[in-house]
């Protein structure tokens, strides 16, 4: 026997809905590009689906659940989600089964084999295809209170952005509540991740106890107030990040040497951004770490002829004269460490 079809029509003009009209409003993909929703099956993300199919956007909508593998059932479980999804309207859903024993314990590698599954389906989709992520405010205040701990800069402060291709990110401006009121509204009780109450991961600890004692001690409003630090975070980095390219294309050369002098006369924000970004395009490397750019900068501001930096990827950032290149490494006293960071000299 057919299980009966579910009905979403009830979240018209609920906060859910709203926040992925605006979304949608917001032109971050071209009109007509497919949307894919990632759905565990929880609250958010069973709202985020009922949200999008309410919307009724013009484009394609489909929807995927991946299976980590990590629980007994788990596969029981992305089945029971995929049928859930097929009642709700969704013409494709594609379960995914993923390897989550990469490296950087279980919560690293669990993201990168979802990220990279969720990826590869969207491509196979469309090349223009976004793939739309439930997390809401409370997730974007644990990931402030991660960048805080960390000492990571501004950038991972700013937490998620609501697009960065190909991830689309609706209700970082909802509450947790909104969504769980959202699944009442439709008569779904969501899967609940045992995961999710564990305390050996950060998060759960963050969710759990940090930010509850945060509001006690600071009278309410804390997640909504590190929601709002992200978003003016990113407006700041994105001004930045500008200003950033208008250094590196004044001071970058044809040939792709980069002047030290020119360079140097911009504030250190702008000169560290500035030389992420030529490394990454240059060589693409995307893994500088805070002793690289310092390096970097070092060599930029006051080095001189044969000083050098190795960079990861075994590649050397070489000060000639005014200008800094980028070269394949070369055998020096420390071999076999191509993460080495400290400025040195060449000796010839």
């Amino acid at each position: 026997m057919q299980a009966a079809p579910i009905d979403v029509s009830g979240l018209a003009g609920h906060a859910v809905t709203r926040a992925v009209l605006r979304w949608c409003a917001a032109s971050y993909v071209p009109a007509g590009a497919p949307l894919v929703v990632a759905c565990s099956g929880g609250a958010d993300s069973l709202a985020l689906a009922g949200a999008v199919l309410a919307a009724r956007p013009d484009r394609a909508l489909s929807a995927v659940v991946v299976d980590h593998a990590l629980q007994p059932g788990s596969a029981a479980v992305a089945d029971q989600v995929s049928d859930r999804l097929s009642r709700m309207g969704f013409g494709r859903v594609d379960v995914l089964t993923v390897d989550a024993s990469g490296p950087g314990g279980v919560e690293a590698a669990a993201r990168a084999a979802r990220y990279a599954a969720l990826q590869s389906l969207a491509r196979s989709i469309d090349p223009h295809a976004a793939v739309l992520l439930a997390h809401t405010a409370d997730d974007q205040a644990e990931s402030v209170l991660l960048g805080l701990a960390r000492g990571s800069g501004p950038r991972s402060i700013a937490g998620m952005c609501p697009w960065r291709k190909p991830w689309g990110r609706p209700f970082l401006g909802i509450r947790r509540t909104d969504t769980e009121n959202a699944c009442a509204a439709i008569g779904l009780d969501p899967w609940r991740d045992p995961h999710n109450e564990n305390p050996a991961f950060t998060r759960v600890r963050l969710r759990l106890e940090v930010l509850p004692l945060m509001d006690d001690v600071l009278c309410g409003g804390v997640i909504p107030a590190l929601a709002r630090t992200a978003e003016l975070m990113r407006d700041d980095l994105a001004a930045l990040d500008e200003i950033a390219g208008r250094a590196l294309s004044e001071n970058c050369g044809d040939d792709g040497d980069l002047d030290c002098p020119g360079l140097a006369g911009w504030p250190s924000a702008v000169r560290r951004r500035a030389l992420r970004t030529w490394v990454a395009q240059q060589q693409g490397i995307t893994t500088l770490t805070f002793r690289n750019l310092v390096s970097l900068e070092n060599i930029v501001i006051r080095g001189r002829t044969g000083q050098s930096v190795r960079l990861a990827g075994a590649v050397d950032a070489v000060r000639r004269r005014t200008v800094l290149t980028l070269r394949p490494a070369t055998p020096d006293a420390h071999p076999g460490q191509a993460g080495w960071q400290a400025v040195r000299h060449e000796h010839r």
